[in-house]
This record gives structure tokens, sequence and C-alpha cells, in this order.
């Protein structure tokens, strides 16, 4: 059996073949970035995989959901989940809003829309949920609480790339949802993201704010930034997506291989794929019960040493770290189902070059305990 390290991710890279074509392109329009061919056939070809009318690139997915709140014009309080990567509080922090942390739903880890009113104050202006895991939120729950209060509705949908509902895709949901395209993600172009626009006007202010709020050459209509994707960033997303369809149907087969070998190991629980007419397989967590032999960091300690490199993703919370803790929905008292998930979370390695033989390792070092 291999020894070779494994990790809870590696991006999907084509044969580097396919990719040169596409460089000598690049070096022979001499067009580097600022909405070149690339950038703009990528705009259109995300379009059409993901079922929606306009897509702006980003060069990562902060910038993206910095810009989104920019666009929308966000102003103090926006509820969010403790339960994410950083850059989802920091955004708001950014963009000086006070993120209000509220609890989450045990099986599904997403924003708790049943937490949500009591949270709303004269001064909240938004809501922004996390597809966690690509898992959709309840997004008809949301939608009617913001509608009934007039809040803005931006999804961090990170991790949500491909993820469709009975509806289409969960992207459609909100007033604007933040793709990202970092290495580590389903779909990636090295470092990017993309905002998901509703209409081809906000799009275009959308489109301003990440180029320094440049309308023309000689006008600048708002305190924009920089957050352009790069041609070669375009170039190679756009023969990601001629892969996609591998790489969706293997993360799938590792999906089922543990879900199929875990469930009969005590104390193991999966979380379920929940709320998706089409799921993207994006990570594969368990939540380590006290049944389990051994604690979550216990496991995940046993599983380094054998060079099974698993991630407590997302351990800490968000509003643990010390630019969040000092505020009121910070207390671990207001968020008991993300804390109990932070402590016993472990993501196992899923990604399309993990082969059926490293999973069957990972399985028999669970089992073992």
């Amino acid at each position: 059996m291999s020894d070779k390290p494994i990790y809870v991710t590696q991006p999907y890279l084509p044969p580097l073949e396919e990719f040169t074509p596409y460089l000598q392109k690049i070096w022979n329009n001499k067009i580097l970035t600022n909405s070149g061919l690339f950038h703009q056939q990528l705009e259109q070809a995300l379009c059409d995989h993901l079922g929606v009318e306009h897509v702006a690139l980003f060069s990562n997915g902060t910038l993206g959901l910095i810009t989104a709140l920019q666009a929308l014009r966000i102003t103090g309080e926006v509820i969010t989940t403790p339960y994410s990567f950083v850059a989802t509080a920091h955004s708001l922090l950014w963009n000086s809003n006070k993120p209000v942390f509220i609890d989450v739903e045990p099986h599904t880890l997403n924003i708790d829309p049943n937490k949500i009113e009591a949270s709303i104050t004269p001064k909240t202006t938004a809501i922004m949920p996390v597809h966690c895991y690509g898992n959709p939120c309840d997004t008809e729950a949301i939608q009617k609480i913001a509608d009934n209060y007039n809040l803005r509705v931006i999804y961090d949908a990170a991790h949500a790339f491909g993820v469709k509902d009975a509806g289409g895709s969960v992207l459609r949901h909100g007033d604007l949802s933040v793709l990202s395209f970092h290495a580590t993600k389903v779909f990636n172009t090295f470092e990017g993201g993309a905002i998901i626009c509703p209409d081809a006007k906000t799009k275009q202010r959308i489109d301003h704010l990440k180029n320094f709020g440049f309308v023309d050459e000689t006008t600048v209509v708002a305190p924009g930034i920089n957050a352009k994707m790069s041609e070669i960033n375009a170039a190679f997303g756009l023969l990601q997506l001629k892969h996609m369809p591998y790489v969706m149907q293997r993360r799938a087969e590792i999906d089922t291989q543990y879900r199929t070998q875990l469930q009969d190991i005590p104390g193991i629980y999966c979380l379920p794929q929940s709320g998706q007419t089409v799921a993207n397989y994006s990570y594969f967590p368990v939540l380590v019960q006290p049944s389990y032999p051994v604690s979550r960091n216990a496991l995940y300690q046993k599983l380094r040493e054998q060079g099974i490199f698993a991630r407590r993703y997302f351990y800490p919370l968000i509003s643990d770290f010390s630019m969040y803790r000092a505020l009121p929905s910070a207390t671990r008292a207001n968020l008991p189902v993300a804390s109990n998930a932070a402590e016993k979370v472990l993501c196992l390695p899923i990604y399309p070059a993990l082969s059926s033989t490293d999973v069957d390792r990972i399985i028999a070092a669970i089992r073992k305990g």
C-alpha cells in the first residue's frame, strides 16, 4: 500500500500540452489583462455552463465579496454565519460593516433561517449566508425574511460551483452570489472568482468597481479596486471547463466510496448531501462523535502521522478569532450548533487524482481509530 502523502484537496491540472496553445495565443495577442479575449470567452462559457445570464470575473473570490457589498451599497450590520472561511466576515470589515453572527442548522451547517429575525435591528441592511460544503441554504426561507424586512442577500457561494436545486442553479438566489476559483475549489483558475449578476446594469456597475471605478479613460465614478482576472487565469479556466464532466464524475465516485464504507464505523457521522438535484462533492466532511474511540483532534493527528492530511474545516469558528470575539453575537452561548460542529468536524481528502486505493487507505486508518 502506498505511503505517499494525501492532502485534503489538490487542484485538477489538465495535461500541460493542452494549455500550451492558450499561452501561445496570449503571447501572440500581447494582451495580458484588462478584459482580453480569453476573459470575455470565459465569462460567456461560465454563463452557459452554470445556467446564469451574467458573470463578472475577479482575480479572487474575496475581492468578489468585497465588491459585491460595495456594489449594493451595504452599510451597517450584516447577518452572517460563524461557520465559514474567514474571507466571509473579513469582506464585511473591509467595507466597514458589522458582522452579526447567528447559529447554523445541525445537518447542513448552513445559516439557520429560524435565527435570523431575532438578530435584525434598525441597523441591519443585509444577510450573507454561505452554501457550506456546496449544500444549498434554505434560500426560500432566507428570501422571505429579506423581503419582509427589506434586506439585501449576498450569497458566499465559494463552494457551490455547478450546484443546482429544483429550480436550476443555486447561484440565481439572492441579490448576488459570489464564487471562488481558488486552486482548492472544484473549478479553479489558479486564483480567481466571480460575481453572478442578475442583470446587465448590475454587471456594468460591478465591472466598473473591479477596475478602479473607471467608466472610460478619463471618468472614474466610484472608489473601485483592482480585481481583474488576468488572461492566463481566464485561459486556464476555459481549459478546466472542458474537463469538468470527468472532475464531477470522479468526485461523485469518491463521495460514494466514503459513504458506503464509513457507514458502519461507530462515531463517524457523514453530513448528508441535501437540498440539491445536482451536487458538486466539493468537500467530504464528517463529524467525529463521542462514541468514536478517540477525539476528533486525536484522529486528526493519527491521520497526519500516516501521511493523511485531513483538515478541521471550519475550526476555529470565525467568531473565535481576535478581531471578532468581542462582538456580542460571537459568544459561544449564542452559537451552540456551530461551536459543537467546529469541535467535531474533519474534512477528508477528495479530489479527482485521489485513487480508490488511497480512499481505502484513509478509511482503514479511520476504522483502526
